[in-house]
C-alpha cells in the first residue's frame, strides 16, 4: 500500500518563530502530538524547515540548564529538530515504517513535486491493523519484556533522563511491585509549561530539580492482557491517542509494554515481504 492512501492531507504547521507555549496549544486544540516548522521566506513562499513534538518540548523545558527561563522564551526554532527526514507520496507503507523505526521518529512530511502535501504519522499507520491478518498475531508476541519503570518518589528530571536515555516516550510508575500510574513527555512538556508560568523566576530552577513523578503522573492507567490481539490493540491506540500501553498478564501482573514502535515492527515484518 502507497502511503498516500493513508496520510493526513490536513497538515497542521507553526511557524519557527512562535514561542512552544503556541506549539503545544495547537497540539491540544487539534488533539496531535507534533507540529511541521515552516518559514516564510522573502517571496512569501512557506518552507519547510523542521518539526517539532512534545518530546522535543519535554526534553528542553525539563532541563535545569535552563530552570530561570519563562517558556514565552522558547521559540520553535530552538527546541525543533531541523534534521528533517521526509517521503515521497509514492512510497509504501512498509518502507515508511522502516524509515520511522530506524531514525527514532514518530511521522514523516509527505512531498509531492517538492511540495508539501500531508503529513504520515504511526498512528496512521496502525490503520493497516484493522485487516484480518492482524486478528492473529497476540500483545504477547510484540510486545517488549525489557520494562523500564520508575517509583512515584523519584524526581521528574530522572524521568525525563531515563525517556531521553532509552529514547521512549512513557514510563510505568511501580510501587511495591504494583502499577500505580504512568509519566509521559506529554505529562512532563504540560506540565512544565503550566510550572514555569506560576513560579517566580528565582525560584523555578530549584523547585524544578524537587518535582516529583507522583506530581506529574497519571493514575488509572490503561492497560491490554498478553492475550489481545494487535488488531484490538492498535485500535485502542488509535482511539486514545496513546503511544503504549502497559501489558498485564492473567493475574493481573505487569509483564510489558507495547507501543506504536513495537507494532510498526510487526507491520514491516507482515507488510514488507
Amino acid at each position: 500500500m502507497k502511503i498516500k492512501y493513508l496520510m493526513n492531507q490536513n497538515v497542521t504547521c507553526i511557524d519557527k518563530d512562535q514561542n512552544i507555549c503556541d506549539a503545544l496549544r495547537i497540539m491540544k486544540k487539534n488533539n496531535i502530538s507534533r507540529l511541521v516548522v515552516i518559514n516564510t521566506n522573502n517571496e512569501h513562499i512557506k518552507e519547510v524547515v523542521g518539526i517539532i513534538t512534545e518530546k522535543d518540548i519535554a526534553e528542553k523545558l525539563g532541563s535545569s540548564r535552563y530552570g530561570n527561563l519563562a517558556p514565552s522564551h522558547f521559540h520553535v526554532s530552538t527546541v525543533m529538530s531541523s534534521n528533517l527526514i521526509t517521503a515521497d507520496v509514492n512510497m509504501d507503507v512498509s518502507t515508511a515504517a522502516d524509515i520511522m523505526l530506524e531514525n527514532h521518529i514518530g511521522s514523516l512530511p509527505v512531498i509531492e513535486d517538492d511540495k508539501l502535501v500531508g503529513i504520515l504519522t504511526k498512528t496512521d499507520i496502525l490503520e493497516i491493523c484493522k485487516g484480518k491478518p492482524y486478528e492473529k498475531p497476540l500483545v504477547e508476541d510484540v510486545m517488549s519484556s525489557e520494562l523500564i519503570t520508575i517509583e512515584p518518589t523519584e524526581r521528574m528530571i530522572h524521568a525525563r533522563r531515563l525517556m531521553i536515555d532509552a529514547n521512549i516516550g512513557r514510563l510505568p510508575v511501580m510501587e511495591d511491585g504494583e502499577l500505580v500510574g504512568i509519566i509521559t513527555s506529554k505529562d512532563i512538556a504540560r506540565s512544565m509549561i503550566a510550572f514555569r508560568k506560576i513560579v517566580p523566576d528565582k525560584y523555578k530552577s530549584a523547585r524544578i530539580r524537587n518535582l516529583l513523578v507522583e506530581d506529574l503522573m497519571t493514575q488509572n492507567v490503561k492497560t491490554v492482557k498478553t492475550t489481545d490481539t494487535i488488531s484490538k490493540t492498535a485500535s485502542k491506540m488509535i482511539e486514545t491517542g496513546y503511544g503504549g500501553f502497559p501489558v498485564l498478564d492473567d493475574n493481573g501482573t505487569v509483564v510489558g509494554i507495547i507501543t506504536k514502535s513495537d507494532i510498526l515492527d510487526l507491520i514491516v515484518e507482515m507488510e514488507g515481504g
